[in-house]
């Protein structure tokens, strides 16, 4: 039977039993293996990036403790992509020479910029942003980690199609690739689902007044209204939806879905509809292997940083599993063999279970993915999600 939970003792164990030194790999055996991790750390998506950077850290920590990959340590070569797609190619020029393969970053527009270069150079690159066209058409060395955001739109509609939901406003950052991406789709699937998108509101991430988006949804016969956006806005319109009286639900995406929304929305926040990967809500799933790597994750990394991993940490950590087992799959870091052990890969992660291949390096499917309402500041998953991903961990063993 094929193994799919990435345990690190066991992967450990295996690498160390493999004796260490597989053959073409980029350094000698006491060489460190060297993991390039480029993320936001300023501008607007630093409360993604800083989680992202705290999940991979941890991962590297737990992998260490137990005595490396192929009897090396792993080491880990950080850089601020400050929020910015050329400061992303600037942070990648200044490391690619050093490293085995590269994580990260978590802003699609800068993951868009980086991604090119990874793969000119056949750098292994599992990145942390879920804007589609990574992956669309198929680039050999780039996979994602994220949901892409096609997902996160299908899922939605899903829960929108079994709450009786027909009509539909969508508002969404014309400045975001994922933002962008996650728009397009939800207007190319709404008909599949039986759903009218009566508002289609693009605004831009500097926006700071939502008022005339809830106008138009007020004075329309949407049902819902969904809200595409990363960062800032999605706390600033959140504020403004709470304050404005609109009685029309607003649905959140998983952008949104981490203490760094919830700590400033506070008591606002209660009732709004907000998406999820699975791992964020491990505490509600039954037990089992989804559960089980998903607490090999969240224990530890609230006993270190007083909270639970949010959204972006669960990408963090899933990349760093995924591209750990693959280097000891290649048993080597050459990046011909990392590239082909990858897109191979069948792994349980927090962020659900992939499954790599030739010809889809996302590796993801929608059931992944959890609709939660906040209650007592907690992203709880609704019935319906329950229901569903109960059937997915249970199917997974």
């Amino acid at each position: 039977m094929r193994r799919f939970l990435p345990s690190l003792v066991c992967l450990l164990l295996a690498a160390t039993a493999c004796g260490g030194g597989g053959g073409g790999s980029s350094g000698g055996q006491s060489d460190p293996i060297k993991v390039g991790l480029i993320v936001s750390l300023t501008g607007n998506y630093t409360p993604l990036g800083s989680e992202d950077k705290k999940a991979v850290e941890l991962a590297v920590e737990q992998v260490n403790a137990q005595g490396g990959l192929l009897g090396r340590k792993v080491e880990l070569v950080a850089r601020d992509d400050k929020t910015a797609p050329d400061q992303g190619i600037v942070a990648y020029n200044q490391i690619k020479g050093e490293i085995d393969a590269l994580i990260g970053p978590v802003f699609s527009n800068s993951a868009l910029a980086v991604e090119p270069l990874a793969q000119r150079d056949k750098m292994p690159y599992l990145s942390l942003a879920p804007a589609q066209e990574q992956v669309e058409p198929i680039k050999s060395y780039i996979f994602v980690t994220p949901a892409l955001s096609s997902m996160y739109a299908e899922r939605y509609l899903q829960y929108i199609q079994a709450e009786g939901i027909k009509t539909i406003a969508v508002a969404w950052d014309s400045k975001s690739a994922y933002s962008v991406s996650g728009h397009k789709s939800m207007v190319a699937l709404a008909p599949k689902y039986g759903v009218t998108i009566a508002v289609d509101e693009p605004y831009e991430t500097t926006t700071s007044d939502f008022s005339p988006v809830f106008t138009h949804v007020r004075e329309s016969k949407a049902e819902a209204l969904v809200f595409w956006g990363s960062g800032a806005p999605g706390v600033t319109a959140a504020k403004q939806y709470a304050a404005s009286g609109l009685k029309t639900p607003l649905f959140l995406t998983a952008s949104q879905a981490s203490k760094l929304w919830l700590e400033p929305m506070g008591a606002q926040a209660e009732g709004m509809t907000v998406q999820s990967a699975i791992g964020v809500v491990g505490d509600h799933l039954p037990d089992g292997k989804q559960k089980q790597v998903i607490d090999q994750m969240a224990t530890p990394y609230e006993q270190k940083h007083g909270y639970p991993p949010p959204q972006f940490a669960q990408d963090g950590y899933s990349a760093s599993l995924l591209l750990f087992e693959a280097i000891r799959k290649a048993n080597s870091t050459d990046k011909t063999k990392v590239q082909q052990a990858l897109e191979s890969m069948d792994l349980i992660t927090p962020n659900g279970r992939f499954r790599y291949s030739a010809t889809d390096h996302s590796g993801l499917s929608p059931e992944f993915i959890s609709v939660n309402t906040v209650q007592n500041g907690q992203f709880v998953p609704t019935p319906w999600a329950k229901e569903q991903l109960t059937k997915t961990v249970n199917a997974q063993g």
